[in-house]
Order: C-alpha cells, then structure tokens, then sequence
C-alpha cells in the first residue's frame, strides 16, 4: 500500500465510498458524512489514506478529536498487514497531536461484536476492550423497520417541531447542541459543512422551540440509497434539559420517523450508548429493536511529552 496526503473533498467521497461499499462491515454508514464534516479535517495530516499502485483507495484513516475517535476503513482486497498499517499510523499521529487542540489522552475505536479477527488485532496492537469492569462501554445499534406506523406525539402548548432553518440557524443550533451534550465540540464550521453533505435533507432536519422561539432540541436524519432500499439514521438527537419533561423528545422522534417513512425509508437505524438507560427505554419504547453490539477499544497516549515533536496545527 501507498500512503498518500488527504487533498480535500475528492477524497472525502472516496471515503465515503468505500464505507458504503461493504455496508455490513462498517459502523458508521449511513451517518458516515455527518463524521465526515468534523473538525479534524481542518487538518488534513489528520486523514492519511492508503492506495494501490492504480491510485485505487485501499483504506483510509482520521483521528476525529472531536469524537475522542480513531475512524478507519479497509477495502476487501487490502493486504493482510493494511490494518496493522493503519493502526500504526494512528498511534505515531496521536502522539505528535499531544499538546495540540487535536491532541486526546486516550483515544477510542470501535468493532462489531463478531468482527474476531479486527478485535483480535486491535487487542495485540495494544487497545485495550472496555466490555468489562466497573466502567464498561459497549454501544448497542437499533433498528427500526421504516413501514411501521408512526403513533401521533403532541409535545405541551408552547412547544413546536419544525425543519431548521439552514444557515441562518446555525449559530443557534451549535449553542444548543454544545448546551446538551455538554462540550464545545460542536463548531458552526462543522454544523453548516453538514447542511451540504450527502445524505442530508433539510426535511429530516429537525428543531423543537419553545414558547419563545428558543431552540430546545434536535434530531438529524441521514439517508441514503442502499442496495437494500433507503436506508435512515438519526445522528445526532438531544433536547435541552429544561425541556425534558414536555413530551418534546417523542414530538421529534415521532415527526421525524413519520416523514422517514413517508419518504419511503425501508429502515432507520440510531445507536447508543450501553450506559445511557433512558435512552435504550426511549428506544425501545419507539419499537427500536437492538441488532448488535459495538465494542469499543482504548488506546492510552503513552509517551514522553518533552520527547515529542510539537506543533503548531489549530
């Protein structure tokens, strides 16, 4: 394999390509874009990809700093040592990243439960599995067949569902969105960038509002055309704390599975976390069905600090 410089969005769109073209064997697939947009692509020594000798994408990497994430994806006619290759890269990248806004402590990835022989090799590449001990996190994917029918959800006077308004609510929308889950990752950079990915449609980009025009929560569904029929997922979906007790969550869920289903989505998947118990309830209580688990690996950034070479990347 040839490793070779991320040069933009041409090779943004190879990679989606080449998560989409093994469906079953990749995580993020039909919310792979939303991922796509994130800041870490702001610096492109971020990405590394790796091709034949024809220029043909054989895999292809990022350490997305705001996920706290190792993304990758490997072509089927990889050699067998491509996954050693890319988790090699990600351990020497992650340390030059130390002491840098791209810089984590500890990095994730992620594997299907049945992927043996990925785990197997991420084990001996040094992560470490977190399915176990008293911090255990796993994360499940649901699924939901797109043609069942959608029960009506009213959320309290003084609340509405509503598409966002494009660019002229990004601004509003990344304050919300860093109010709910509790961080500065989300950017109006990264959030307008997704107004214009694939797979995004501004009918499944919903907003909740109170009595006072303020947004209080969200749920973006992504599509895409699969081999298998339209295929759906809500990436992300959150509502502000002090509107939790109004019935807003089920007004968004509801509202966007109604339009999924009437845009003709065969299914619409979300994942979760393994800890998050009101989340599974909810779920589950909008006949999400569980149809895997994801089991997360930890990679530590063990080295000397002083030893590293320093950037000046932003």
């Amino acid at each position: 394999m040839i490793e070779t410089p991320y040069r933009g969005e041409a090779d943004r769109e190879r990679m989606l390509a080449l998560v989409r073209a093994q469906p079953v064997e990749n995580i993020h697939v039909v919310d792979q874009p939303y991922r796509l947009c994130s800041w870490a692509f702001d610096s492109p020594a971020n990405v590394a990809l790796w091709e034949d000798e024809r220029g043909g994408l054989l895999a292809w990497a990022v350490l997305q700093s705001p996920f706290w994430s190792l993304d990758y994806a490997l072509h089927p006619t990889a050699p067998p040592t491509a996954h050693a290759t890319v988790l090699a890269w990600a351990d020497a990248r992650a340390g030059q990243l130390a002491n840098t806004p791209f810089g984590r402590e500890v990095w994730f990835t992620a594997a299907l439960e049945r992927q043996a022989e990925r785990r197997r090799e991420l084990a001996g590449a040094g992560f470490v599995a977190q399915d176990s001990g008293e911090e255990a996190w796993t994360q499940v994917l649901f699924r939901r067949d797109g043609g069942l029918p959608v029960p009506p959800a009213t959320p309290r006077p003084g609340f509405a569902v509503r598409p966002l308004r494009g660019a002229a609510e990004v601004a509003a929308y990344v304050a919300l969105h860093r109010e709910v889950f509790g961080t500065p990752n989300m950017t109006e950079a990264w959030r307008q960038r997704t107004l214009d990915a694939p797979g995004h449609r501004p009918e499944f980009d919903l907003v909740a509002t109170n009595a006072a025009g303020e947004l209080v929560g969200f749920a973006i569904g992504w599509w895409w055309n699969g081999p298998d029929g339209p295929v759906a997922q809500v990436e992300p979906f959150g509502v502000r704390a002090d509107a939790r007790r109004y019935g807003v969550a089920w007004a968004l869920m509801f509202e966007l599975l109604r339009r999924l289903g009437a845009a003709g989505a065969a299914e619409v998947r979300v994942m979760t976390d393994n800890y998050r118990d009101a989340a599974y309830a909810f779920y589950q209580a909008c006949d999400f069905q569980i149809v895997g688990n994801v089991i997360m690996y930890r990679r530590d950034v063990i080295a000397d600090l002083r030893g590293l070479p320093q950037t000046s990347e932003v």
